[in-house]
C-alpha cells in the first residue's frame, strides 16, 4: 500500500497516519522528520540542505526529491504513507518516475478536508509544554492548573507558529501550492476526499473498506 496524505496544517495527517500504522505494516515519511534525520546524521544531503535552511532559503526539490529517494528505497514491503510530499505539481511529477524507477505505483492520494476556521481553532488552541512536548488544548484538551503540565508540571505555553497570524499565512501558502496538486491527481484518478473533521480515524477505514 503506497499512499500520500494531503491536507491543511491542522488537519490532523499525524494522528489518521498513527491509526493507520495500528492497522497496516507502513512506514509514515513525512518531510519535516527527512530533514530533521539527514542533518542530524550529517549526512551529505542533509549538510546541504543545512546550508539553505540556515540562510532561511527553501530546501530545493532536487535536494528533497533525492533524500525521498533514499527513504523510499528503505520502505517495508508493506508500503509507505506519504506526509508533506508532494507539495507541488513538479513534485508530484517528480514522485511519479521515482515510482517507475521502483516498478511500483501509489494507490491513492488522500485529501483530508477540514474547513480553514476550523484549522484556525484548533491550532490557536494548542499548548505544548516546553519541558516534555505534551500537547493540551485550551477547549479539547485543557491543563488541570493554568500554563503547567498535567504530565511533567513544566510550563505549558503557545508556540510562534500556532498564532491565528501565522496559521492564516500558513493557510494562504497551502491553498496557493497545493490546489493545483489535488487537480493533478483527481485528473489521474487517484484522489479520495475525506471529511476529517473529528474522525481520528477515517483514512484507517477507508482504506479498509477499499481492500487496499
Amino acid at each position: 500500500m503506497r499512499i500520500i496524505l494531503i491536507g491543511p496544517p491542522g488537519a490532523g495527517k499525524g494522528t489518521q497516519a498513527a491509526a493507520v500504522k495500528l492497522r497496516f505494516p507502513v512506514d509514515h515519511i513525512s518531510t519535516g522528520d527527512i530533514l530533521r534525520e539527514n542533518v542530524r546524521a550529517g549526512s551529505p544531503l542533509g549538510l546541504k540542505a543545512k546550508e539553505f535552511m540556515d540562510s532561511g532559503s527553501l530546501v530545493p526539490d532536487s535536494l528533497i526529491i533525492e533524500m525521498m529517494r533514499e527513504r523510499l528505497a528503505k520502505c517495508p514491503a508493506g508500503g509507505f504513507m506519504l506526509d508533506g510530499f508532494p507539495r507541488t505539481v513538479a513534485q508530484a511529477e517528480a514522485l511519479d518516475e521515482l515510482m517507475k524507477e521502483m516498478s511500483v505505483s501509489i494507490d491513492a492520494a488522500i485529501l483530508l478536508e477540514v474547513p480553514d476556521e476550523t484549522v484556525v481553532e484548533r491550532l490557536c488552541g494548542r499548548r505544548v509544554c516546553s519541558s516534555c512536548g505534551e500537547i493540551f488544548h485550551v477547549t479539547g484538551k485543557p491543563t488541570e492548573a493554568d500554563g503547567v503540565c498535567d504530565v511533567c508540571r513544566g510550563p505549558v505555553e503557545q508556540r510562534d507558529d500556532d498564532r491565528e497570524e501565522v496559521i492564516r499565512r500558513r493557510l494562504s501558502v497551502y491553498h496557493k501550492d497545493t490546489a493545483p496538486l489535488i487537480e493533478y491527481y483527481e485528473k489521474s484518478g487517484l484522489l479520495r476526499r475525506i471529511d476529517a473533521i473529528d474522525k481520528p480515524g477515517a483514512v484507517k477505514s477507508y482504506l479498509e473498506s477499499a481492500g487496499l
